[in-house]
Formats: C-alpha cells, sequence, structure tokens
C-alpha cells in the first residue's frame, strides 16, 4: 500500500523524518558500551570462571541490565557505577540478578586495575545487597573481603538425598543455598546433579563438598533456579566454605579447588565474620555492545 502525501505537506513530513532519524542516532550514539570478559580464580584463558564487565556512568534499567546479562550468557555479568571513593556493583545472571558474585567482582576489580587505569591498592565496592566488598590489588592477585554466610545443619530429607546420584554425609542451609557435603573427593568428581528436582528447591543453589587430595577442599556449585546449571568457580559459595571447612580443619587459612570442567582454584582465609578470598585473573576480551 503506497501512502500519498500533498506537495504542501512534504516540507513537513521531511522535517518530521529528519528530526526522528538525529533522535534515533543520538540514541544509538549514547548507548554504546564498553565490555569486557575476564577469566577469573585462574591465571589463563579458557580455565576460571568468565565474567563479563560492563562499566557505567549511571544505573541503566533494570530490565535492559538483564536482557545484557541474557545477551551475554555468561554465569555473572557485573555492573558498576563510579559513587563517592568506590564503585556501586550489581551483577546480573541470564535469569535474574543475585545477592554476591566473586568471581565477577574479582572481574571488575581486574578490569578497573588494568584496562580502566584506575590503580589503587584498595578498590572499595558497595552492593545495595551485600554491602561493603573492598578488594585489595596484591601483585598478581586480587583479595575480595565477603561477608562469612551465616549457615546451620538441616535434615538430610528425601528431596536433599535425591539432589544427586550420590549420597551426602551432612546437609547445610545458609543464606541462599544448601551445601552438602560428601566422604571423598571423587564423589565430587563423578557426582551427577539433577538439575530439575534442584530447579523446584528453594534455594539459590547447590554446594557439593569434600575434603580434597591435594586441596584443603574442592566443591562444585550448581544454580539451574538463577540459569546457571554449573558455575565454573563460584567465589560466593566459599563464603559458606570457608567457615565450615575452617571449623573441621582447625586452620584458618585453606586452599581450595572447584572441580568444575574449567577448576579454577581459591585461596581462603577466615576473619571471624568475614571470609578473604583472593585469586588471579586474566582478560579474554574487550569490546563495544550497542543497545
Amino acid at each position: 500500500m503506497f501512502c500519498a502525501v500533498s506537495y504542501k505537506n512534504r516540507g513537513a513530513v521531511s522535517v518530521s523524518i529528519k528530526t526522528y532519524m538525529i533522535t534515533l542516532f543520538k540514541r544509538n550514539k549514547n548507548m554504546k558500551l564498553t565490555i569486557y570478559q575476564v577469566d577469573a580464580f585462574t591465571d589463563m584463558v579458557f580455565k576460571g570462571n568468565p565474567a563479563a564487565v560492563c562499566p557505567l556512568t549511571e544505573w541503566l534499567a533494570d530490565d535492559i541490565l538483564l536482557k545484557i546479562a541474557a545477551e551475554n550468557n555468561l554465569s555473572e555479568t557485573a555492573f558498576y557505577v563510579p559513587k563517592g571513593d568506590g564503585y556501586e556493583i550489581r551483577w546480573f545472571t541470564p535469569a535474574s540478578e543475585v545477592d554476591l558474585c566473586g568471581h565477577a567482582t574479582l572481574a571488575t576489580a581486574y578490569v578497573l586495575a588494568h584496562c580502566e587505569k584506575q590503580v589503587k591498592e584498595t578498590i572499595n565496592f558497595y552492593s545495595p545487597r551485600s554491602g561493603k566488598l573492598p578488594v585489595s590489588v596484591q601483585q598478581d592477585k586480587f583479595v575480595l573481603n565477603f561477608p562469612a554466610d551465616q549457615f546451620s545443619e538441616t535434615e538430610l530429607t528425601d528431596a536433599l538425598l535425591a539432589v544427586t546420584d550420590k549420597k551426602p554425609i551432612a546437609a547445610y542451609r545458609g543464606k541462599t543455598d544448601y551445601m552438602l557435603v560428601f566422604e571423598k573427593q571423587n564423589d565430587i568428581e563423578a557426582l551427577k546433579p539433577n538439575l530439575p528436582l534442584m530447579t523446584g528447591m528453594a534455594a539459590r543453589g547447590f554446594i557439593v563438598t569434600a575434603r580434597g587430595e591435594n586441596h584443603d577442599f574442592v566443591s562444585r556449585f550448581f544454580g539451574p533456579v538463577v540459569g546457571v546449571n554449573e558455575d565454573p568457580v563460584c567465589g560466593s559459595a566459599h563464603t559458606t566454605l570457608t567457615p565450615y571447612w575452617a571449623g573441621q580443619l582447625n586452620k584458618t587459612e585453606l586452599r581450595a579447588f572447584q572441580l568444575s570442567e574449567r577448576t579454577g582454584e581459591v585461596y581462603c582465609r577466615l576473619l571471624g565474620d568475614r571470609v578473604e578470598l583472593a585469586g588471579n585473573a586474566v582478560l579474554y576480551m574487550k569490546g563495544e555492545i550497542y543497545i
């Protein structure tokens, strides 16, 4: 179908189209964002846990942040905005915003220190959901300072026994996750999760752990309810793992290893009601996104 425009209205239509195109151009120009992808808790690419990091000057609408995270399709995308003497930080999986994320915070610290040239001995992050989260830069490592999780032992119900094909020896419930303890490292390596059952339970995710053979402890993490079937290296899970294994092994400094396909190493330290989690990071990609 053709639309006829009278001669006397052509000028007005032309002006309207021109105004629209200028507005559209300005909008697209203003919505170009820098994006980084960093592999955290490792010193080599294709290992550890990949996180996307998007610096912002001001917060975008929540639905836009979630769409960016879904488009990235990584376990976490971190967004940060300068605030005071530090940065406000938030984290999104492809399915939802989360309260705390270790590897994406480490990745963000790496970006600030090595890409954005905001070099400080301590980078002060603030999360509206988890409070102050300082990160210290120590040579080739970044040390996260997070609140320790509050958890308690819970009954090994039929449902908890069925979320994996291995039998745990104990179960605990923290602020957002269940933690299942197993007898040996091989149980964690060979374990198969029941993801549909996990999705139907009221928890962000499931930590599975055992004493390690070459590390103090090993673990894996499953979070299908937030769109992450298995997280390669889950920093926030170590806020539960660290105080638990510190009590079991009677030591406050521990070396941890996550037994995902990508693997990753975390250096843990218990400091009362806080936990230090240290690791390396390496840049995989820098680019631009247009929305």
